[in-house]
């Protein structure tokens, strides 16, 4: 149930290789394509909600939630350790990318960065939920830089270095969310890959994503994207599905009022193929191909 078929993640996969990789590759991506950089510079670490949204929706997400649950194979202790490994460079990158905000800062116009950086989150969304209308966005860094020419402001710019500590503290925050957020993933594992649909978190982070540049653009409360996420996890989480993969027990045999005779009995216990075929409605063994997937 937990398995994902998007088509970019399954490219993704396919180009990097290995569990490892890929979970790098997710987790610190927004680092490189400049994503991160773009919502310091709008502001979004200044409170703690804008924190805890950055880590669970940029740096986590259902990206780190798919590799977590349909890629990765080892035991628990080693996937977290996994965890460690990716995560630990993601906090101090990020810490070092917050430094240089306030130096950035003061070569653009703020407010135009702003709007470009709600773009590129829109175009993230828009990859997540459909990789067909993917296909004819650009990529993050491409909005980035244009967002980067739009509007730097060279005329009496002066580039000084200027860092934040407390900014950096908060930058390391987020990495740390979304780190926390992986490892109670592998902790939850066994049981999240019976009662989670991947697909349908998916789609639903990528409703969170927007709601986050709708927020940026300040159309809606800066809360909102973690409420929406909240949302996405309750609708992807299904304890039913849980019991298709269990075996039922069949029932004693009954030879009813009329005394009609119970379906003859297989040499394991079980019932007949065909009986099961006609009880049910779907094929017996030589048509399970035919089979709906979560059948």
């Amino acid at each position: 149930m937990s398995s994902s078929r998007h088509p970019v993640a399954l490219r993704l996969e396919q180009r990097v290789g290995g569990d490892t990789r890929l979970l790098a590759t997710v987790m610190l991506l927004p680092l490189v394509d400049g994503i991160f950089a773009a919502l310091v510079l709008a502001g979004e670490l200044d409170t703690y909600i804008g924190i805890a949204q950055i880590g669970l929706l940029v740096f986590g997400g259902s990206a780190t939630l798919a590799v977590i649950l349909a890629e990765m194979d080892e035991d628990p202790r080693s996937q977290a350790i996994t965890v460690l490994v990716v995560g630990t460079p993601l906090i101090l990158v990020a810490a070092a990318e917050a430094a240089l905000a306030p130096t950035i800062a003061t070569v653009v116009d703020i407010p135009t960065f702003e709007r470009f950086a709600a773009i590129v989150i829109l175009a993230i969304a828009a990859k997540t939920a459909s990789s067909t209308i993917g296909d004819y966005l650009p990529s993050p860094s491409i909005i980035i830089g244009l967002g980067f020419v739009a509007s730097v402001q060279p005329a009496g710019a002066e580039l000084v270095f200027k860092s934040d500590p407390v900014l950096m503290l908060r930058a390391a925050a987020a990495g740390g969310v979304a780190v926390g957020f992986a490892l109670a993933v592998v902790a939850l594992q066994p049981y999240l890959r019976q009662v989670v649909d991947i697909d349908r978190f998916r789609f639903g982070s990528a409703v969170a994503l927007g709601t986050l540049a709708l927020s940026v653009f300040g159309l809606v409360p800066s809360q909102a994207p973690l409420v929406v996420f909240a949302v996405a996890g309750l609708l992807a989480f299904d304890p039913e599905e849980a019991d298709v993969d269990t075996p039922d027990v069949p029932p004693a045999a009954d030879d009813g009022p009329d005394g009609a005779a119970a379906p003859a009995a297989t040499p394991d216990g079980g019932s007949d193929p065909d009986d099961d075929e006609a009880a049910y409605g779907y094929p017996g063994e030589d048509g399970a191909e035919e089979r709906a997937p979560w059948l």
